[in-house]
C-alpha cells in the first residue's frame, strides 16, 4: 500500500507530514475517494518530504475538503509538484470519465493547493508556533527529497524520594518539572547512494522517535559499483540481437539519472551510437526542473556541469513530446532505447511500446524502479507469459531484465544503517516502519528490534500513538 499521510497534533498545532495517492491496485485507488480521518479545515500546516505522487498525490483534495494552512516543502520540490500534480489531474480525470463518477479533485484545487506552498531551504528553521518547529534535511531520494525533523517541547516530571530509617517505605519528598526538547524524524523515502546525481543522505540528528519508509525492507539491492556495466550489458546484448530496449521510467530522478548514465557511455564509447527517445512529455518538463536546481547535485555533477558536459543531453537523444511525434518512433528500425512513463507500467506512453515489442524476442524490457504489487511491471517482472495491456492480451517474450541497484530507495541495509546513525546518546523511544508491503515493513521491524536493541513497530492504517 503507498499514499503517505501522518497526522502529528503537538500542542494546539495540527501538522500533516505528506498526503499522498494509494497507487498499485483497484481496492488502494479506491481509497483515495474515502473521507480523511481528520478535518482538513483543521490542519494547520503540510510539510512535504519530496514530489512523488504517493507523497503529494492527495494534497489537492485536501484544499477541496477545507484546508487552508501553509505547506512546506524545498524548492526543488515545489517546483516538481507545480508540474507533477497537474499531469496526474489528467489521469485521475480520464480514470474518472472512464468508471462513471466524479474526477477525486479539479484544476481549481491544484490552483488552490499550489497558492499555499512555500518553497524552503534545506536546513532552514520554520517555526511553526506553539514551540514547534520543523527542519528539512537532504534524503538523496529524488530532487529536492527531505528528511523532515520535527521538533517540540514536553513537559518532564522528576521526582526525589525521602528514605525515612523508621519506614519499610520511601515517601515523596519534593518533585520538580521543565521542558524538553524532543523530536520526531519521518524519513519520507530515503536515497540509495550513491547516486549518479545527488548527494548522500543525511543522518540523523538525536531523535526521540524516527518514522521510516520500508519500501526493500526486506531485501537487498545489487552492488552499486557495477551498475553501469550491467547498464551497457543489457544495451549491448539488446543491439546485438537488433531489438529495442524499452525502459518503463519514473518521471522524476530515474530518466534523469538514466539520461546522466547513457551520457558517460556514450561519452565513453561503451556503447553504439543508436538511438534513444524519451518518450514522456512529464520527464521531460522534469528534466527542465533539475537544469534549474543544480544546488541539489553532487560534487561529481556540478564539476561536470561546470566543465560544460550537458549531463542531460547527447547525440542521438530525442525527446518527444506530441503524440505525432511519439507514433514516429515505430518508424525508427532497431536497434533503439525507448525510456517511457509510467515506472510501473500503469499507464502512459510505454503501454504502447510494450503491446508493439514484448512479443518481440529479439527486444529487452529493463526495469530500474520499484514494481509495486498488483501493477503490470510487476506482472511482467515475475514472469506472467501473457499479459493484459489497454483490453489486449499481450504475450511476453521479450528478455526482462531488472537492475534494483538503480532504485532511488535504500534497501534493508541502507535503511538499517540510517536508523543506526543517529548521533544521540541513547537510542529513540520507538521506530515506527511504515510504507512498505506488510511483510517488508514486518521484516525491518523485527530487524530493528533484533539488531540495534530498540522498539520497533510496523503500525496500521489508522493507528494513533502518543508520543
Amino acid at each position: 500500500m503507498t499514499g503517505a499521510n501522518y497526522l502529528l497534533e503537538a500542542g494546539a498545532v495540527k501538522i500533516l507530514v505528506d498526503c499522498g495517492l494509494n497507487q498499485g491496485s483497484k481496492y488502494a485507488e479506491d481509497l483515495n475517494y474515502q473521507p480523511f480521518e481528520y478535518n482538513p479545515a483543521e490542519i494547520d500546516y503540510v510539510l512535504v518530504t519530496h514530489s512523488h505522487i504517493d507523497h503529494i498525490g492527495r494534497l489537492p483534495k485536501l484544499c477541496k475538503d477545507g484546508f487552508r494552512g501553509k505547506i512546506y516543502a524545498t524548492k526543488a520540490t515545489r517546483d516538481l509538484m507545480e508540474v507533477a500534480l497537474p499531469d496526474n489531474l489528467k489521469l485521475i480525470q480520464q480514470e474518472a470519465e472512464e468508471n462513471g463518477h466524479p474526477p477525486l479533485f479539479e484544476e481549481k484545487d491544484v490552483e488552490e493547493l499550489m497558492s499555499l506552498v512555500r518553497g524552503i531551504d534545506y536546513y532552514e528553521e520554520i517555526n511553526l508556533g506553539d514551540g514547534v518547529k520543523a527542519i528539512f534535511h537532504d534524503a538523496g531520494h529524488i530532487l529536492g527529497s527531505s528528511i523532515v525533523e520535527v521538533q517540540w517541547k514536553a513537559v518532564s516530571s522528576f521526582q526525589f524520594l525521602d528514605s525515612s530509617k523508621n519506614s519499610d517505605f520511601q515517601s515523596l519528598k519534593t518533585s520538580n518539572q521543565k521542558l524538553e526538547t524532543r523530536k520526531i524524524y519521518f524519513s519520507g523515502d530515503l536515497g540509495n547512494p550513491p547516486t549518479p546525481l545527488l548527494r548522500p543522505t543525511d543522518s540523523i540528528e538525536e531523535a526521540d522517535y524516527v518514522v521510516v519508509e520500508s519500501a526493500y525492507g526486506d531485501r537487498a539491492h545489487e552492488e552499486q559499483s557495477q551498475r553501469r556495466e550491467r547498464l551497457a550489458k543489457v544495451i549491448m546484448e539488446t543491439v546485438e540481437r537488433k531489438g529495442v530496449l524499452m525502459v518503463p521510467s519514473f518521471a522524476i530522478e530515474r530518466t534523469q539519472e538514466l539520461l546522466f548514465e547513457l551520457n558517460e557511455l556514450f561519452n565513453n564509447k561503451r556503447i553504439p551510437q543508436v538511438p534513444v527517445f524519451i518518450d514522456s512529455p512529464l520527464a521531460i518538463k522534469m528534466t527542465a526542473v533539475y537544469k534549474r536546481h543544480p544546488e541539489c547535485f553532487n560534487k561529481e555533477t556540478v564539476y561536470l556541469i561546470k566543465s560544460g558536459d550537458d549531463v542531460f543531453d547527447f547525440p542521438g537523444l530525442k525527446m518527444t513530446v506530441t503524440v505525432e511525434e511519439s507514433k514516429m518512433i515505430n518508424d525508427v528500425p532497431p536497434p533503439k532505447i525507448i525510456i517511457a512513463g509510467s515506472g510501473m507500467s500503469h499507464g502512459g506512453r510505454i503501454l504502447h511500446h510494450e503491446i508493439r515489442y514484448l512479443p518481440d524476442p529479439k527486444s529487452t524490457i529493463l526495469f530500474v524502479g520499484y514494481q509495486v504489487d498488483g501493477s503490470l511491471g510487476r506482472q511482467i517482472q515475475k514472469g506472467e507469459k501473457e499479459v493484459k495491456i489497454l483490453g489486449q492480451t499481450v504475450p511476453v517474450n521479450c528478455h526482462v531484465e531488472t537492475l534494483s541497484s538503480y532504485s532511488a530507495h535504500a534497501d534493508q541495509i541502507g535503511l538499517l544503517k540510517w536508523v543506526a546513525s543517529s548521533k544521540y546518546d541513547s537510542k529513540p523511544e520507538k521506530v515506527f516502519v511504515v510504507q512498505g508491503e506488510e511483510e517488508a515493513a514486518k521484516t525491518l521491524a523485527n530487524l530493528i528490534h533484533d539488531n540495534l536493541g530498540i522498539n520497533a513497530i510496523a503500525p496500521q492504517a489508522g493507528d494513533s500513538f502518543e508520543l
